[in-house]
């Protein structure tokens, strides 16, 4: 192997935590100049291995060569020093502080003894024109889109000298149109001779853009293969061990009486204007209503309207022909309404609460659960014994704190919670967000499932893919309003992507017609 040409290279890595053997003898060879995909299911080995390379972790064995030579990242900053940056996926910036700011943070151009932040928003300027990145310099964090913090992540890469970039699952907050943007970017990077590293479980994204691709299963490496010589159906079938369909599989559904109806409800936003402008839609008993829709026009405060979280300012919600518009959260859950929340950490579980507790968070005051009011240990534990089996959640006990668990076995055991409520509506938010193959699949089953068993499901998603292949219905939102209902088998991006940009409003705006 040509040396000049092979800019990393992984041999034997091993790094065990306790129960678990994340990396076993780990080997990986990135070239010169190429776009390289790490590819595995959650919990596969593949950040553990880029945070090695990143020094953020340190290996049992094996070694590490960088440009040919032989070394040893005992630290980020040793990481920084060899030209290696990492652009993580949950961002690492100072709300408060401009993009500026955080770009130079620990690395500040002074003049004398003071910060030059002239200089500094000179160089980012530079840097971002360079890379056609796009950023305004002096704005704040805080006022800047999810995408547009993604690029300061990057430049703050660039901006200490990075020539190997690894981007970990750079596209799980974005829009379709950000995920182009970011392509092109990384087309950018190349081009200026740097190497990337993409940690994904995107097949579409590693077809698009990359070169090469390393397929990690259960700590170990199962292949590694240029993208030209590859398909989608292998890759995920190397992923995850079996052949995986995309495709999901589901009778025409049967919609019967209306289970939630939102009428002309309107709510404020976080930032003092309306976030909801009447927005009004049915969904039934029997079929899955998606709701598409751009980021940030309406979604997250029509569920948390829906589920009790926030205060609505006009119109009703109504379960089954009750009034629960404006009710406690309780009240609504004890109602008949089960809700997988967009953000699992937040809303979804307690981290610091065994998996056992965490399926009884919206039930541990029934009768069954709690003896005089105390908390009966013995049948909790049985209940989510039952629950973590079925749901094949993988954990190595009951009693394992949630927060030890990989993303898709954490979704796996809210959704298990959730539908074993037995609701009559579904609320499904983001429910693959950051998810692989293997766990989309076995989610989109379940939420069929339970439309199959005549319960009411609504999809709120970002994922056009996942919007046109489960929902049965698709209703756009846009500013707070619903644009048009169309027929999911019918449909097309394009017709949806007009809707969702607010190009194209279907005739009877808000009606199901």
């Amino acid at each position: 192997m040509n040396s000049v040409q092979t800019v990393v290279e992984m041999r034997g890595i091993t790094k065990r935590f306790p129960g678990i053997v994340a990396n076993d003898n780990i080997n990986l060879v990135v070239k010169k100049g190429e776009i390289h995909a790490l590819l595995g299911e959650n919990g596969a080995g593949k950040s553990t291995l880029m945070n090695i390379l990143f020094g953020l972790y340190q290996p049992d064995e094996g070694e590490i060569l960088i440009n040919g030579k032989p070394v040893n990242i005992t630290s980020p900053n040793v990481a920084n020093d060899l030209g290696i940056g990492m652009v993580h996926q949950h961002f690492m910036l100072v709300e408060t502080f401009t993009v500026t700011e955080n770009i130079v943070l620990g690395n500040e151009p002074k003049n004398g003894l003071k910060i030059d932040i002239r200089r500094a928003e000179k160089e980012v300027e530079e840097l971002s024109r360079k890379y056609g990145l796009k950023v305004d310099p002096t704005a704040k964090i805080a006022d800047i889109s999810v995408g547009m913090q993604q690029r300061v992540e990057i430049l703050k890469t660039l901006y200490r000298g990075a020539d190997i970039l690894i981007f970990d699952e750079p596209t799980a907050v974005l829009t379709p149109q950000e995920i182009q943007e970011l392509i092109e970017i990384m087309h950018n990077l190349v081009k200026e001779g740097k190497t990337i590293i993409l940690i994904t479980h995107k097949l579409k994204e590693i077809m698009a853009v990359c070169d090469a691709v390393t397929i990690i299963r259960r700590g170990k490496v199962i292949d590694s293969v240029a993208v030209k010589d590859t398909n989608p159906d292998e890759l995920a079938a190397k992923m995850v061990g079996r052949e995986v369909t995309f495709k999901v599989d589901k009778k025409p559904p049967q919609p019967k009486e209306v289970i939630l109806s939102v009428e002309n409800v309107t709510a404020m936003g976080n930032r003092g204007v309306n976030a909801l402008n009447g927005i009004s839609f049915e969904v039934r008993a029997g079929e899955i209503l998606g709701i598409a829709g751009v980021d940030g026009n309406g979604q997250s405060e029509l569920i948390e309207v829906l589920t009790g979280l926030r205060k609505a300012s006009g119109g009703r919600v109504l379960l089954k022909g009750q009034e629960i518009t404006n009710r406690l959260p309780r009240e609504i859950s004890e109602a008949g309404l089960s809700h997988i929340p967009e953000d699992r950490h937040k809303r979804g579980l307690v981290l610091d609460f065994t998996m056992s507790e965490n399926m009884v968070l919206e039930t541990y005051f029934h009768p069954r659960f709690n003896k005089n009011g105390f908390l009966d240990y013995a049948a909790i534990d049985k209940h989510a014994s039952k629950l973590i089996e079925e749901f094949d959640v993988r954990t190595p006990s009951i009693h394992t704190k949630a927060r030890a668990l990989s993303g898709g076995n954490q979704q796996k055991a809210i959704i298990a919670r959730e539908v074993d409520k037995d609701p009559d509506l579904l609320i499904a938010a983001q429910p693959t967000r950051g998810l692989d193959v293997g766990a989309i699949e076995f989610i989109h089953k379940r939420l069929v499932e339970q439309r199959d068993k005549g319960k009411a499901v609504l999809l709120i998603s970002l994922e056009l893919d996942e919007v046109i292949n489960v929902s049965d219905r698709i209703a756009v939102i846009y500013e707070g309003q619903i644009v048009g209902i169309v027929d999911a088998k019918s449909t097309t991006e394009q017709e949806l992507g007009l809707m969702m940009s607010g190009g194209k409003r279907m005739q009877g705006g808000g009606s199901d017609e």
